[in-house]
């Protein structure tokens, strides 16, 4: 416990630029003679720590330095900041550890972080909808990612013991990466109904990277489903709305005033239905199963909506 005290004690004094040993043993809830021991301790450990005596004195660091316990530079605080500061809002423990970090950092860099802190509000709801529960697995299995330990999952309806390697948050579906007897594998969080945290120790591959496993997995899946491909064109200024629409399904052939793509989904139909709203703004050049469907869309709507004669 003493050396976290004397931590406290060196960003109490970093914060404030010079404290009295009253002071110190007030917010460190010891004794006067244990806080003027600590203040001394620091001293014969090298700290540039010094007092004065007099009215007004006490104890600070030497020509009022800065000691940056976190090593970090200026624009890594900033960065870090920005990237914590959404998760803050929500976690009570993260809004703790960056008050602690905050108290860590120079004064020069303080400021800035703070209001990095504060600078961005992360909303993961859509228009229109709640925002999704964080499934009460995710912590399970997070802790025995961290703590390297073997999970017993009931995933459809099979017990099996995994490796985790990491969880990914897809757009609020989780999915957790791990290994198994038979090679890395994917499980859906939502679809698992049981979970176990076990104390036998789970390997992770040395160079192991969760953004490039979760990368291959994303390009497999997507590589399933788009079994359909149709060529078309659109108009140059609306291909970045379409692009948007069908993401790394939408591949740009050749550019001009109208530009030519491929757009890939698991079906004909599936396109079609993308495509429809669209009406003359993109032209489908084939296949023509797409066009088919397209067409029946346009009848179904013609039937349902068209003027009728009275």
């Amino acid at each position: 416990m003493r050396a976290d005290r004397l931590v406290a004690v060196l960003l109490l004094m970093q914060s404030r630029g010079r404290v009295t040993a009253a002071e110190i043993a007030a917010e460190m809830e010891v004794s006067v003679a244990t806080a003027r021991r600590d203040l001394e301790a620091l001293s014969a450990a090298g700290i540039p720590v010094y007092p004065q005596a007099g009215r007004g004195g006490g104890w600070a660091l030497l020509g009022g330095a800065r000691t940056d316990l976190s090593g970090l530079k200026a624009s890594e605080a900033r960065a870090l900041f920005l990237l914590l500061g959404p998760a803050a809002a929500i976690a009570p423990e993260a809004k703790a550890a960056l008050r602690k970090l905050v108290r860590a950092l120079p004064s020069t860099f303080r400021q800035e972080a703070e209001a990095a802190a504060d600078a961005v509000v992360v909303d993961p709801a859509r228009w229109g909808e709640h925002r999704r529960a964080r499934p009460v697995l995710v912590d399970l299995l997070e802790d025995a990612v961290v703590r390297r330990r073997k999970a017993r999952l009931t995933y459809s309806g099979r017990e099996r013991v995994v490796a985790p390697f990491g969880l990914v948050d897809k757009d609020d579906t989780w999915y957790l990466i791990a290994g198994t007897p038979g090679g890395r594998q994917t499980f859906r969080v939502d679809r698992v109904t049981d979970a176990e945290v076990t104390e036998e120790p789970a390997e992770r591959p040395a160079h192991f990277d969760l953004a490039a496993a979760w990368n291959e997995v994303v390009t497999a899946m997507e590589t399933r489903r788009a079994t359909t491909t149709a060529t078309a064109t659109v108009d140059a200024r609306h291909l970045p709305v379409l692009h948007d629409r069908f993401g790394r399904h939408c591949e740009v052939i050749s550019q001009g005033e109208r530009v030519r793509v491929t757009l890939t989904a698991p079906t004909a139909l599936d396109i079609a239905r993308q495509l429809a709203g669209w009406g003359d703004l993109v032209i489908v050049e084939g296949p023509q199963a797409v066009r088919d469907e397209l067409a029946k869309l346009a009848a179904q709507l013609t039937t349902l909506y068209g003027r009728q004669d009275q």
